[in-house]
């Protein structure tokens, strides 16, 4: 890897750029799904390639190839030059980096257990028997489960110095029943959406989540789903377990906060964002117990790293402070566009054939001072708790929402009492956080992962985090999600 990549550096160098980075990634994924009591999908295999990114004559330029020979990587080299000639002519301003630190350092992701040390025959062998387990209920008529690994070696070198070298290991695991009758069909996922949970972790996520422990559970509540009524249509106090805030946070704080999108440049495809750079510092965003943060040193946050992809070392940036709108992820060659003098670290690339863009790290919510889930349940006199995410929908601004969940539960006098379906609830983004007026512990914190957030032309699939703890919400609109 370093010789390969000293050689583009220097290939760079001679063709007149006037920055270089590079990346080399080796990656090796398992992708493992059951339905009922068949292997549905056992995708396996490795990638590697080189991508390389150039200033030259003021404007950016990038390349890639998964041939790493010399002839192979003079040649990108020269196409990324050749594109940054180009780009540099339709600029008023030429490309300016925020200066960072150089780096010499190695980064490994904690884990305990390499998940692919692990048997195929163990991992169907649970997968297996947690379908069996949902099966065994009446009513269940599909059982689903999955498990997802992925090792990312990577070495990032640059002109200014920087060598680094992080190897990730991101891991996965997911159950899902589904119920039907003669007039619905219902599911219920576990322990989130898209899956299942996704962390920085290895073949120890599995053993801690227990999905065996959970399957009978998720499976009852699928076939009760069948006969619940469906939620009201009013006005309610309403609860968001941490799974359902984590995508809350992913769509109507995380996306609006890209600086990028803030500034227009996403616009045709991926939309704007409410959140320009005059508000910066002066909008109030949410209460003041909302408190939003960029943090990719979260240490089983599925957005975590010890560098971003252009050698920018991981931080905690608040996007929100107190409810003030204080910040945004950005680039070392946008952090000048709102007076910051570093970048905020949020730069990333699917992988070694895309460049990197600005993209969400862990944006995550922190905890209060609630106490646990069922404290706040006793707290809320007549709501809603609203449980895994089902579907969702946003507006181009990320102003106006609605989201719906696969369970929720109607809370009376503190209790939690029956279970409702269809279950959906809207609002308009600063009034919804306006209204928070309760967040659990730190005891009820979980990084959620969400292993396919999409952004970019060509469209790029990323990692990311949201840590979140269950909270309350005041006098918000709830309704039915869909008619039977």
């Amino acid at each position: 890897m370093k010789a390969l990549a000293e050689y583009a550096l220097d290939v760079g160098r001679h063709e007149g750029a006037t920055y270089i980075d590079v990346r080399i990634i080796d990656q090796q994924y398992q992708h493992i799904q059951t339905k009922n009591l068949t292997v549905a999908e056992f995708n396996q295999g490795t990638s590697s390639g080189m991508g390389i990114r150039v200033i030259a004559s003021g404007g950016w330029g990038f390349a890639s190839t998964q041939k790493l020979t010399k002839a192979a990587i003079f040649k990108t080299v020269r196409e990324a030059v050749a594109v940054a000639r180009a780009s540099g002519t339709c600029l008023s301003q030429p490309v300016k980096l925020a200066p960072e630190p150089v780096y010499v350092a190695e980064w490994v992701s904690p884990h305990l257990v390499d998940p692919f040390s692990v048997s195929t025959e163990e991992k169907l062998e649970l997968l297996f028997g947690c379908a069996k387990t949902m099966l065994a209920v009446g009513g269940v008529t599909l059982a689903v489960g999955s498990l997802s690994f992925i090792r990312e070696v990577k070495y990032f070198a640059s002109s200014e110095g920087s060598r680094i070298k992080q190897t990730c290991i991101r891991s996965g695991v997911g159950i899902e029943a589904n119920a039907t009758d003669k007039h619905d069909r219902q599911r219920r996922l576990w322990p989130n959406s898209f899956g299942g949970q996704f962390e920085l972790a290895g073949w120890e996520i599995v053993q801690r989540w227990n999905i065996k422990d959970h399957a009978r559970r998720i499976a009852e509540e699928a076939v009760e789903l069948l006969t619940a009524p469906n939620c009201p249509k009013a006005h309610k106090d309403i609860i968001l377990t941490g799974n359902q805030l984590g995508l809350q946070i992913h769509e109507s704080c995380g996306h609006p906060a890209e600086l990028d999108r803030a500034l227009g440049w996403e616009i045709n495809f991926a939309g704007f964002s409410f959140l320009t750079p005059e508000k910066l510092g002066k909008l109030q965003y949410g209460s003041p117990l909302v408190n939003l943060v960029a943090d990719s040193t979260e240490p089983t946050g599925l957005g975590s790293f010890g560098f971003d992809d252009e050698g920018v070392a991981a931080k905690c940036t608040y996007l929100v402070k107190d409810g003030l709108f204080s910040g945004y992820l950005s680039s070392r060659d946008t952090a000048h566009l709102i007076g910051e003098k570093a970048s905020g670290g949020a730069m990333w690339a699917e992988s070694y054939a895309f460049q990197p863009i600005i993209r969400m790290t862990n944006i995550s919510l922190l905890p209060g001072i609630a106490g646990s889930l069922e404290d706040l349940i006793k707290d809320t006199e007549d709501g809603i708790l609203f449980d895994t995410n089902k579907s969702w929908s946003i507006d181009g601004r990320r102003y106006n929402f609605q989201f719906s969940t696969e369970a929720a539960w109607e809370i009376k006098n503190g209790k939690r009492t029956r279970l409702l379906k269809n279950a959906s609830y809207s609002g308009i983004t600063p009034e919804f956080w306006g209204s928070c007026d309760a967040i659990c512990s730190p005891e009820e914190y979980i990084n959620w992962g969400v292993p396919n957030c999409g952004k970019g032309q060509p469209m790029q699939t990323m990692w990311t985090g949201h840590g979140a703890a269950p909270a309350r919400f005041r006098n918000v609109q709830v309704g039915i999600a869909t008619s039977d």
